[in-house]
């Protein structure tokens, strides 16, 4: 199969994208983080803050507000005990119990394939790399030392690391979602590291950190960097952190006299290869995201020059009846309690009225906080619209039922289609999980219908995967702060949602649909992580 073709299915027809005999091998389930055996490790502190407001700026980087800082972004934050009741026609249904270590990002399935990796330089710890170990909350050394030049080379000398205390690294482990998925785990893994880049932004925010987002790096040398081995985890995203502003973060060209290639510049570091743990006996092949793995990689600095503003531009069209929205405001509330209270409602969501202001507030709050540095729009430019919302809206005070498109620079809504489009959404859920009839907004995350192909080649797709995630973790924390919650759906008829909303005329297509509305507590018995 033609990788053009694999991502296809992935998208519309997802159900022929794994082997038709594939079943999960339960017994053979990964942990959820990875464990690192017989390496220095350095606790830290438990007693982290339950509130972040009202936190002072910093003067110098301390390990124990950085701990903090990687709780908030992607530590363990509660376990979760859940009784789903299966009904099965008129025969006797069934009753399952689902435990889960939770996170204040969402994962598909519970399964967080993305693991954090971080260099610091502090004067409270060695200078180095490190894992964050989220069973432990602690950090495991990898490689001692202060590898500023390294790691600059290694993002096109478009970053002045000397100004910085550290930087972030997403990763994924393609054995952590493939074992339930098989290969619809790839879409998936793009999705779960922008919801863990989306909650690591938002939390930098509030230890007054500045922070920007490497998309384009050397990717092995990235992960030599690391210690990873590439046939089973490699990074998505690069994160540099510092106290001062990221003004000029990515003015560099990216470019050395001839380039500057991975192998190069591995060949500066002995590799290193560390033991860990992750609880599988075995695990099964799986080429295609070894395929696309590589076919995303990027070999040499020079692939990082700018990029086309027609291949890589905004996605939403002009025209269309509009609807004007309440003035725009931004939500002032405090993340670490909305977080806290943010869950994915399953059958437990309640039809309760919402009306034209919280619709307003949520849709403004999470496009306003979407804006971030990138080393995709460039220094010194706007940046660009590569994500959007639409939405089929029904029974929301002061806005008529409708399929609707939010445009964030104008702040209204632009009617596409009007009408009740809940019994078509709920017939293309293939799971049957959500009753869409009590949910007020139905919202899809959309993009290029050919995921920036033409600028960044197949890395196109997995970078918008990651910004539809980002943008998902800011509805759900906006949500979460209106009193209300969503849950992430990719078993939905993107074709469908597309036929709706008239997107294939727009070169667009619906990443993934995000109900929110009202719920009521549900069957679990769950308990915070945290002293």
């Amino acid at each position: 199969m033609s990788l053009k073709s694999f991502l296809h299915k992935l998208h519309y027809d997802p159900d022929h994208s794994r082997p038709p005999d594939f079943e999960p091998d339960w017994y053979n389930a990964p942990l959820a983080y990875k464990l690192y055996r017989g390496l220095p490790a350095f606790t830290l502190s438990s007693e982290v803050p339950l509130t972040l407001e009202g936190r002072p700026e910093p003067d110098r980087p301390e390990i124990r507000d950085i701990g903090h800082f990687l709780w908030y972004a992607y530590g363990l934050t509660q376990l979760c005990q859940s009784v789903f009741y299966m009904d099965y026609g008129g025969l006797e249904g069934e009753t399952n119990v689902f435990h889960s270590l939770r996170r204040f990002a969402p994962s598909g399935g519970s399964l967080y394939p993305s693991e954090l990796y971080v260099y610091l330089k502090t004067d409270d710890i060695p200078v180095g790399i490190y894992h964050y170990d989220t069973a432990h909350h602690r950090l495991v050394l990898l490689r001692l030392g202060d590898f500023d030049a390294y790691l600059a080379r290694a993002l096109g000398d478009r970053c002045d690391l000397s100004s910085c205390f550290g930087a972030a690294f997403v990763s994924t482990v393609f054995w952590k979602n493939f074992y339930k998925y098989n290969n619809f785990g790839y879409r998936l893994q793009g999705l779960d590291a922008g919801a863990v880049i989306g909650q690591l932004l938002e939390t930098a925010k509030r230890f007054r950190y500045h922070s920007g987002v490497y998309f384009r790096f050397l990717d092995r040398a990235v992960n030599h960097l690391l210690g990873l081995a590439e046939q089973e985890e490699s990074v998505y995203a690069v994160i540099p952190l510092s106290l001062q502003p990221a003004e000029g973060w990515f003015e560099g060209s990216g470019t050395e006299a001839g380039g500057l290639t991975s192998r190069q510049l591995c060949a500066a570091l002995p590799a290193i290869r560390h033991e860990y743990y992750v609880r599988s006996l075995r695990a099964s092949e799986y080429p295609m995201l070894l395929r696309m793995n590589e076919a995303s990689s990027m070999e040499t600095t020079e692939s990082f020059g700018s990029l086309d503003e027609a291949h890589i531009g905004g996605t939403m069209a002009g025209g269309g009846e509009t609807v004007a929205l309440p003035p725009p405001q931004r939500l002032s509330f405090d993340l670490a309690a909305v977080v806290r209270k943010r869950y994915s409602p399953h059958l437990d969501f309640v039809f309760n009225p919402v009306d034209a202001r919280q619709a307003a507030a949520l849709l403004h709050e999470a496009t306003a906080s979407f804006l971030y540095t990138n080393d995709l729009d460039g220094a010194g430019r706007e940046p660009r619209k590569r994500v959007s919302v639409y939405g089929c809206l029904y029974g929301i005070e002061g806005i008529p039922d409708g399929a609707y498109r939010y445009d964030a620079l104008s702040h209204e809504l632009r009617l596409i289609r009007p009408g009740d489009y809940r019994m078509l959404l709920q017939q293309g859920i293939t799971m049957g999980n959500v009753n869409l009839f009590q949910i007020p907004l139905c919202l899809h995350v959309a993009s290029d219908r050919n995921h920036y192909a033409g600028a960044l080649g197949f890395r196109g797709y997995r970078i918008q995967q990651m910004e539809a995630g980002m943008l998902v973790q800011r509805l759900l924390i906006a949500a979460a702060a209106l009193g209300l919650n969503g849950h992430p759906l990719l078993s939905f008829n993107p074709a469908d949602c597309d036929q709706i909303y008239g997107m294939e005329a727009e070169g667009v297509t619906s990443l993934i649909q995000v109900p929110l509305g009202a719920c009521r507590p549900s069957s679990r018995l769950e308990g915070g992580l945290y002293s």
